[in-house]
């Protein structure tokens, strides 16, 4: 299953983190983690030590860090800075999204793609036109590929 990042608190999480791969667009990230708890569940679960009138004491319960994740969840930053049309972020987007429901292999945990520059405007004057829309998932299928793609073993490193 391929969730949706909504809360700004995990978009921090996983953009503290460096990018695991970058194209001339895209930067991806990634956080082997599960979405934070939402604030009223984990109110729920905090109970004080109160005194009862039967004189017994509840428990507090305290969030645990949740079990590795099982999941994939994606998030998808397309600033108005590098895309100033609608239709064209409304495009991207779509494209992203598109380009992880087609690989159902993703590691789980979350991951962000963020659009570091915009499309040349000479090239696709076109808002959202064919040609972008393949320019960005062919962009995209080599970035998902480079960020599965075993790490090499750096020069000067043991083997």
């Amino acid at each position: 299953m391929i969730g949706r990042i909504q809360r700004p608190v995990d978009f921090e999480r996983v953009l503290a983190r460096p990018s695991r791969s970058r194209s001339v667009h895209f930067a991806l990230h990634h956080l082997s983690a599960n979405p934070a708890p939402k604030p009223w569940a984990a109110a729920k679960l905090r109970t004080a030590q109160a005194e009862l009138s039967t004189g017994d004491t509840q428990a507090a319960h305290n969030v645990v860090e949740q079990s590795p994740p099982r999941d994939c969840w994606v998030g998808i930053v397309v600033p108005k800075r590098h895309a100033k049309r609608s239709v064209t972020r409304a495009l991207l987007k779509r494209q992203i999204r598109a380009a992880f429901a087609e690989r159902p292999g993703m590691p789980p945990g979350l991951w962000v793609v963020r659009l570091r520059s915009p499309f040349d405007r000479q090239k696709f004057p076109s808002a959202a036109s064919d040609a972008l829309r393949q320019a960005a998932r062919a962009e995209l299928a080599q970035l998902l590929d480079r960020a599965l793609a075993p790490a090499a073993p750096k020069a000067g490193a043991p083997a």
